[in-house]
C-alpha cells in the first residue's frame, strides 16, 4: 500500500509455502483480499511477490500472466517488488546453505532473474519503478581462497552486466524501470556495507563501465548511471543488525559511494545477552534450543567485551560451545516478528527497525518497504499464532510506528 508520501509497504509472500504457480496463487487469494480490506480499504494494496523458478516459468505463460493481472486489478492489488533470492524450495524441507544455489556465477540464476523482471514489467503499474531482491552473489564458506573468491566475483559480474543490458532493453521496450537489489546477509559473499562498496567499486563499476563503453552501448557517464540504476542494494534490517552496522552510518556510506537502496526489508534478528556464569549460560542454552531448527541457516554473530565479532555458521554450532564463549552478546539470524521485542524472555534487534523507519521519515532512502518475517512455521510453539493475524499485526505495527514518527516530526501529540 502507498504510505507516507513515496513509500510503498507490503509483506513478502515467501512466508507462504508453495513452489508451483497454482500453490502461490491459492495463498494470494486466501490472504491478500482480506488484508487489503482491513489495512487499505480505500486504496490499492501492494504485494511483495515471491516466485520460485518453477512458478515463474508457469506464470510467464501469456494466459496465466493475463489472468493474474486481471485478478490483481479486480481486487485492487498491485505488485511493485519481488523476492528473487530463493530459487527453489523454501518451506517444509532442509534449505540451509542451498538457498544460495544456483549462485550468480550460473546461467540459471541469470535467466531466472530475467524472467522475474519480464513478469514484473508486465504487472508493475505505470509510473512506478519495480525491484527484485536477489542473493549476495554466492555463499562465502564455499570458497576457501582469494583466487576462488575472485573467480566467483568475476563470473558473477559478467552475469550481472548481462542483466543490466537486458534491463536497459526492457526499459526501452516497456517504459518500466526494474532494478535488481543485491541482499547482503550473514556468510553471504557480500555480508556488510564495506563488502558491497568494494564489490561495486572494484568489480561491478570497474569492469562494467569498460564493457558497456567498449561495446559502444553507452559513454562512461551513462554506463555508470545505468549500472547503479539497475543494480542496487536490498537493505534487510535483520542482516545489517547482525553485522552490527548502525543504520544511519550504513545508508550514508552507500549514498557517498553512489550506491542506491532499492528496497528495505523490515525484519528483526534474535538478540541475547550472554551470562558470564555457568548456570546462566545453561539456562540461555535451553531457551535457545527451540530456535535451532533444521530448515534454515541461523548464523550467530557474537560480540566480545572489546567490541570484536566472531561468527558461527549455525546456531547449533554456537550452542555446542556456549559454556566456553567469552562473548557478551549474540545476535542470531532468525527472523522474529517485529510487532514485539520479547520472545520467551529473549530479545530482538527491533530497535534497528525503529531507527530505519525514523530515517525514512527524514530522507528519501528508498521507495520500497517489505516486511520479511518468513519463519512463522518454524517459530517455537509458544510464539506461533494465526498466520493472517500475524501478518496483519506486523504491517499494523509498521504503519503505527511510521505515523508516530510523523506526528512527532509535525509536533502533533
Amino acid at each position: 500500500m502507498h504510505i507516507s508520501n513515496h513509500l510503498h509497504l507490503s509483506y513478502c509472500t515467501n512466508i507462504h509455502p508453495g513452489e508451483t504457480w497454482e500453490e502461490v496463487l491459492k495463498s494470494l487469494k486466501e490472504y491478500l483480499p482480506t488484508l487489503k480490506k482491513n489495512l487499505s480499504p480505500n486504496q490499492p494494496f501492494g504485494i511483495g511477490l515471491r516466485l520460485s523458478d518453477l512458478a515463474s516459468r508457469e506464470l510467464a505463460e501469456q494466459q496465466s500472466l493475463a489472468d493474474f493481472q486481471e485478478w490483481l486489478t479486480k481486487n485492487g492489488l498491485y505488485v511493485y517488488t519481488m523476492n528473487g533470492f530463493p530459487y527453489g524450495g523454501f518451506h517444509k524441507q532442509v534449505v540451509k546453505d542451498q538457498v544460495h544455489k544456483p549462485d550468480w556465477t550460473t546461467h540459471d540464476r541469470l535467466e531466472y532473474t530475467k524472467r522475474l523482471a519480464g513478469i514484473l514489467a508486465v504487472l508493475l503499474p505505470a509510473g512506478m519503478e519495480g525491484g527484485i531482491s536477489t542473493s549476495p552473489l554466492s555463499y562465502k564458506p564455499w570458497h576457501h581462497s582469494q583466487d576462488q573468491t575472485d573467480a566467483v566475483l568475476s563470473a558473477a559480474t559478467e552475469n550481472l552486466l548481462e542483466l543490466v543490458v537486458f534491463l536497459l532493453q526492457l526499459k526501452h521496450k516497456t517504459g518500466k524501470t526494474i532494478h535488481v537489489d543485491l541482499e547482503p546477509e550473514p556468510d553471504g559473499l557480500l555480508e556488510n556495507s564495506d563488502e558491497v562498496i568494494h564489490y561495486f567499486n572494484d568489480w561491478l563499476l570497474a569492469k562494467g563501465i569498460d564493457k558497456l563503453t567498449q561495446a559502444n552501448l553507452l559513454n562512461s557517464t551513462k554506463a555508470r548511471e545505468a549500472i547503479v540504476a539497475h543494480i542496487q542494494v536490498c537493505y534487510d534490517v535483520c542482516h545489517f543488525a547482525l553485522a552490527y552496522e548502525n543504520p544511519s552510518e550504513a545508508f550514508l556510506k552507500f549514498s557517498s559511494a553512489g550506491i542506491r537502496v532499492g528496497k528495505v526489508q523490515l525484519s528483526a534478528a534474535l538478540k541475547v545477552k550472554v551470562p558470564t556464569d555457568t548456570y546462566g549460560k545453561a539456562v540461555l542454552r535451553e531457551k535457545l534450543l527451540p530456535f535451532a531448527e533444521s530448515t534454515y541457516l541461523h548464523q550467530v554473530v557474537a560480540q566480545h567485551p572489546d567490541g570484536s565479532l566472531s561468527h558461527y555458521t549455525d546456531l547449533a554450532l554456537a550452542l555446542a560451545v556456549i559454556q566456553k564463549t567469552e562473548a557478551r552478546e549474540w545476535r542470531i539470524h532468525f527472523h522474529v516478528p517485529v510487532f514485539t521485542d520479547s520472545y520467551n524472555g529473549l530479545q530482538s534487534t527491533r530497535e534497528d527497525v525503529q531507527q530505519v523507519l525514523a530515517l525514512l521519515e527524514k530522507e528519501r532512502i528508498t521507495n520500497h518497504l517489505e516486511v520479511e518475517t518468513y519463519t512463522w512455521d518454524v517459530l517455537p510453539d509458544g510464539l506461533k499464532t494465526d498466520l493472517a493475524h500475524s501478518i496483519r499485526r506486523e504491517l499494523e505495527w509498521v504503519i503505527e510506528t511510521i505515523n508516530e514518527k510523523q506526528d512527532a516530526k509535525d509536533g502533533r501529540h
